[in-house]
């Protein structure tokens, strides 16, 4: 059977990535690789750092983020079965695109690979049940550097397409705002000591992204 080629789309927001993934079907199945260092290190201009890898599963309208570290902690994502909305979120005040956020759709059906900077929020809305999303992580988890926004801040306005499922730490988590009053947002421009930067033009794989007013 014809193999599936990589393809990369660019998101808009310097320091993110979207790469499709390559997959190998055959009489058995098929094979997915959805990480490789030299690509990453080809699509980035860095180094790729793994410190630790995650796997979730989510049921139906469940929401995780928007998360970030204090220091960064950049992320490669993909959601390896079911479906699932996969948000980035521009957070660096410094950034000409502030405030801006990213979302698409990454399925089993036709993989991808979110690559972010260590200084984006992130989150995902799980689209099925039983929704696997796995990820590496360039630190490891700490709780003390753990910080997250408010998914349903209205002046982010994300567009999420099903009634939201929420952790406690993510529904009572500060506003964009918020967290910017109390100092807890990344203050550094694009591409000052990120993991993976480069300036992206809008793709096709898109399916939404918007700039509060």
């Amino acid at each position: 059977m014809r193999r599936k080629e990589e393809r990369v789309n660019p998101s808009g927001i310097e320091g993110l990535r979207i790469e499709r993934s390559s997959v190998h079907p055959d009489d058995r199945g098929s094979l997915r690789e959805w990480f490789r260092a030299s690509r990453f290190r080809e699509l980035t201009g860095h180094a790729p750092s793994v410190a630790q890898a995650n796997c979730t599963v989510s049921r139906r309208g469940s929401i995780r983020g928007i998360h970030f570290a204090a220091p960064g902690q950049a992320k490669s994502v993909a959601c390896v079965h079911g479906a699932v909305l996969d948000v980035a979120v521009d957070i660096r005040t410094g950034s000409p695109t502030y405030g801006q956020w990213h979302a698409v759709r990454l399925d089993s059906e036709s993989p991808a690979t979110v690559h972010l900077s260590e200084d984006l929020g992130h989150a995902f809305m799980a689209l099925s049940d039983n929704a696997v999303v796995v990820y590496l992580s360039s630190t490891e988890y700490e709780p003390g550097r753990a910080r997250a926004i408010n998914p349903l801040d209205p002046w982010l306005g994300i567009d999420w397409p099903l009634t939201p499922v929420l952790s406690d730490q993510d529904r009572f988590a500060p506003t964009l705002a918020e967290a910017r009053a109390q100092g807890l947002l990344p203050t550094g421009t694009p591409g000052a000591g990120t993991l993976t930067t480069g300036s992206l033009t809008t793709g096709s794989l898109t399916t939404g992204i918007w700039r509060p007013a």
